[in-house]
């Protein structure tokens, strides 16, 4: 399945936000199911949930949690503004199309449904008899869980993150030293490809867990964050490096695409990912590649970027530059002598302790 953040998960995801334990809508919805009420809230308000409501009582005041479930006690819908931080309307009759198709069977359920269809609007339904709290945004429903459940599968998924860092660590160190000594073939490239997008999946399911969390979710960020700190330079610096030049070349933005399009059995194949990368199908994974240099230089201090892109600009491959003497980076713009020291004497340490971890 491709890793798309449609218009629709986006709104999904905002939705999760403005309902993650800790908010305060979060907490009038749970002050909701402690009574054993019911409700039905629209996260929104226009001419067209205009159109479709009628009876109730005009509000116009600020959102409580209080307030929410003191008017959850009435029957009708609860309309507030988009941001949640005003109520406009309660004990409303909502009367969407009923062509509308909808697969829910409760009143409540069919009516968020198709409100949440033809307004665009997220809708939140709380079961009264079922003890759930389910949002509708566009064509999808989300049922909240306890935060526990959720917490536990972000474990589980926190520790699937760690492994497969790990080993993106040590297939990424191969690279560098197969990079120095100028072995690297397409196989090797596809392989760190695939663990960085591996890696990049699993990063964004824990994301997901960690907004549905609110407040719970924090210590699970910091964890996160701490794992993933330099993956997304690292994706982008891989791809630089090993992008084809040519008549049809393509940008660095639609590699990724290509490697996120990917299904998760395609994923785990090196031939796909190369393909993806556009270095050539099976036939191709031990044919020899040349990186430019891109992964390499971000590794040395205080080198701006800009000055990276006209060094490798200038040499072409890892290679060259490796071999470049002190005047040779000095006839790049920019690289004075003091740089072209730094970046000569950054480079040699680089590959001697990239070579020292590799065979020590």
């Amino acid at each position: 399945m491709a890793i798309d953040r449609s218009d629709e998960q986006l709104r999904l995801r905002a939705t999760l936000a403005s309902i993650a334990p800790g908010t305060s809508l979060r907490d009038g919805l749970e002050r909701i199911l402690r009574g054993r009420t019911g409700a039905l809230i629209v996260l929104g308000h226009d001419k067209v949930v205009e159109s479709i409501a009628t009876g109730g009582f005009m509000l116009d005041v600020p959102f409580t949690a209080t307030g929410l479930r003191e008017l959850a006690k009435m029957d009708g819908a609860i309309i507030v503004d988009k941001d949640v931080t005003r109520i406009s309307r309660a004990a409303v009759h909502l009367m969407p199309d009923h062509t509308i198709p909808s697969e829910e069977t409760g009143t409540r359920h069919r009516t968020a449904d198709r409100v949440a269809r033809q307004t665009g609007f997220p809708v939140i339904s709380v079961s009264q008899s079922m003890q759930i709290i389910a949002a509708y945004v566009g064509e999808t429903r989300h049922v909240l869980e306890d935060s526990g459940q959720i917490l536990s599968r972000a474990n589980q998924a926190l520790a699937t993150l760690e492994r497969y860092k790990l080993r993106l660590d040590e297939v990424s160190s191969t690279l560098s030293a197969l990079e120095i000594e100028d072995l690297v073939t397409v196989r090797d490239v596809a392989v760190v490809a695939q663990r960085l997008e591996m890696v990049t999946r699993i990063a964004r399911e824990i994301e997901d867990y960690v907004l549905e969390l609110g407040t719970d979710g924090r210590l699970l960020s910091l964890q996160l964050e701490e794992l993933i700190t330099g993956v997304d330079t690292e994706r982008e610096l891989v791809i630089r490096d090993y992008l084809p030049i040519g008549r049809r070349s393509r940008s660095p933005e639609s590699v990724l695409a290509r490697l996120e399009s990917l299904s998760s059995t395609e994923l785990v194949d090196p031939a796909a990912a190369a393909k993806a990368l556009g270095l050539g199908t099976g036939e191709h994974l031990d044919g020899a590649v040349a990186p430019r240099g891109y992964r390499l230089l971000a590794k040395v201090p205080r080198l701006p970027s800009a000055v990276v892109d006209r060094l490798v600009e200038h040499f072409g491959t890892l290679q060259k530059l490796l071999s470049a003497g002190i005047d040779d980076l000095q006839a790049v713009e920019g690289v004075g002598e003091l740089r072209a020291r730094s970046v000569r004497e950054g480079l040699s340490r680089l590959a001697e302790s990239t070579i020292l971890e590799r065979y020590v």
